[in-house]
C-alpha cells in the first residue's frame, strides 16, 4: 500500500485539525491503520490505531481530544485532532499492516506514509 498524510499545518493552542491519510491498494479495508508521531530530538510514538473492523485505541495523552476514523469506501483513515497543545507539534505518520494484536507498536506495521507537519502554537 502507499499511503499519502495531508491536513497538517499551524495553528494556535485549543484549535483543532483533521489530519488524512489516503490509501491505495485493494486491501485497504482489511488493514489496520494507525497514527504515530515523531517530535524534533524525540522517538517516534503512538497516538491511535483503528482495526479493519473499526476498533479503536488511544495512547493516554489523545484519548478524549483525538479521534480516529476510517472511511474504507475512499480508502482513507483520518485522524480529528481537537484541543491542540503545543506538545503535540510533531510529524505526523501514518501506518498500515495487517495486524490484529500490537497496535501501538511501529514495528508491526508494514507501510508508511511520508509524514505531514504538525505545529501547534502557544
Amino acid at each position: 500500500a502507499h499511503l499519502v498524510e495531508s491536513g497538517g499545518g499551524l495553528v494556535q493552542a485549543g484549535g483543532s485539525l483533521r489530519l488524512s491519510c489516503a490509501a491505495s491498494g485493494r486491501t485497504f479495508s482489511r488493514y489496520a491503520m494507525g497514527w504515530f508521531r515523531q517530535a524534533p530530538g524525540k522517538e517516534r510514538e503512538f497516538v491511535a490505531a483503528i482495526t479493519w473492523g473499526g476498533s479503536s485505541l488511544y495512547e493516554a495523552s489523545a484519548k478524549g481530544r483525538f479521534t480516529i476514523s476510517r472511511d474504507n469506501a475512499k480508502n482513507t483513515v483520518y485522524l480529528q485532532m481537537n484541543s491542540l497543545k503545543p506538545e503535540d507539534t510533531a510529524v505526523y505518520y501514518c501506518a498500515a499492516g495487517g495486524l490484529i494484536t500490537g497496535l501501538s507498536v511501529a514495528g508491526r506495521y508494514d507501510y508508511w506514509g511520508q509524514g505531514t507537519q504538525v505545529t501547534v502554537s502557544s
